[in-house]
């Protein structure tokens, strides 16, 4: 069984879906559909960002209400 780096998707598949992608939007067209993708990925990390900072906030302020009761 061959084990292939991207999981069940190979270098043939990548290629026709590249061709195909090529075919569809144009050499041109290109360049703005990955900044496109781009800044969506950049605004994906970003949420996921605050999304973790919240949580972070949230778990530290009973940690804190616990050493400010301990030190009472």
């Amino acid at each position: 069984m061959a084990v292939y780096p991207l999981g069940v998707i190979g270098i043939w598949q990548i290629a026709i879906i590249a061709l195909i992608i090529l075919l569809l939007f144009g050499g041109k067209k290109i360049p703005e559909l990955m900044k496109g993708i781009g800044k969506g990925v950049k605004s994906f990390k970003d949420g996921m960002q605050e999304v973790d900072d919240q949580i972070n906030q949230a778990d530290a302020a009973p940690k804190k209400e616990e050493a400010a009761d301990k030190e009472a």
